[in-house]
């Protein structure tokens, strides 16, 4: 056997290399029900994620659950029971509305104010793109 042969068969018995490809994911909700309220115990960890302003996360959460909600430290307390999917669905929505460049993908980019139109700047690409969702 040569050394060719031989590299071969240990190339084989490697294990598969599984690179990850995106540096960011959407981050999935934590949390549990009590009584007749939802608890997210990683709130200000989805918020630091996505690079975003606590109180635009939290609006839109309540507009598109239809419950009240408060923030207690890293916990959101959402004011009715809620399936986890469902949250994780809204925090999806809400990453491809105010996070996502429409361009690029990538979620480097900032929420900037101008003539009252509220514009999504990509610092990765330079691209703009208005908002037409409203909070």
């Amino acid at each position: 056997m040569d050394y060719q042969e031989m590299l071969e068969k240990a190339k084989e018995k490697l294990p598969e290399t599984k690179k990850a490809t995106e540096r960011f994911e959407i981050p999935t909700v934590k949390g549990h029900v009590q009584g007749n309220k939802t608890i997210i115990s990683n709130f200000n960890q989805i918020v630091s994620t996505l690079r975003r302003e606590q109180g635009h996360l939290l609006k839109f959460l309540q507009r598109e659950l239809a419950t009240p909600a408060n923030v207690d430290g890293p916990r959101l307390i959402l004011g009715r029971k809620i399936g986890s999917s469902l949250i994780n669905e809204k925090v999806k929505r809400y990453t491809e509305t105010f996070v996502l460049c429409k361009e690029c993908g990538k979620p480097d980019t900032q929420l900037k104010k101008e003539d009252k139109v509220l514009m999504l700047k990509c610092t990765a690409c330079g691209a703009k793109h208005p908002i037409k969702s409203r909070i």
